[in-house]
């Protein structure tokens, strides 16, 4: 059995956090066992600071706010997750854009609640939601240096019903994200 070390990093309510905790940590598929060794997140008040307390795993607040540049608060960011030595840093609802700093020294990954290409960056629920597409979905991709760009690993769409409305949309990418999430994580460090 091998170790599977994951960093999770988040922005605000912590839920895919939560989720991931649930399904992978401390738990085994195939020859590994998974541990989510820490979050990270930029905001201090961000909820998934109680979720990583309640379930005691360690964390960081690295507020972007406090760094002149995005450059040097990536350094920063880089610098507690290479201490940290994870197999695979996942990045979910952490909304920040990264530079190369990030991008070019850390294997990661990204949930992104859209078909990509489609609908790239902020709001895209709702972008998707307004958009005359006929379905809504979900991907995981890799962090590339292009926002919202890097090769897509898993992608799934659902129907858009025609009484649809934004709540119940937004419900159903979100069910979509804590199914696809965790079997991307497995899928790549299963490999």
């Amino acid at each position: 059995m091998s170790l599977k070390k994951i960093v999770v990093l988040f922005s605000g309510e912590g839920t895919n956090l939560e989720n991931i905790i649930k399904k992978l940590h401390k738990k085994s598929f195939g020859l590994d066992n998974y541990e989510i060794v820490a979050g990270i997140t930029n905001k201090k008040e961000a909820n998934g600071i109680q979720i990583c307390k309640r379930y005691d795993i360690p964390f960081y607040i690295i507020e972007h706010k406090n760094y002149p540049s995005r450059e040097e608060f990536d350094t920063k960011l880089v610098e507690t997750i290479n201490s940290l030595n994870p197999h695979l840093s996942v990045l979910a609802g952490f909304m920040r854009i990264l530079t190369p700093i990030f991008t070019k020294n850390i294997k990661a990954i990204n949930l992104h609640p859209s078909l990509l290409p489609l609908f790239r960056g902020k709001n895209a629920i709702e972008k998707s939601f307004h958009s005359d597409m006929k379905v809504g979905g979900v991907s995981v991709h890799y962090v590339s240096d292009e926002l919202d760009g890097g090769e897509i690993i898993l992608q799934e769409c659902f129907k858009k019903e025609e009484n649809e409305t934004l709540q119940s949309f937004t419900k159903k990418v979100k069910s979509l994200e804590y199914k696809l999430l965790p079997q991307a994580i497995i899928k790549i460090l299963g490999e």
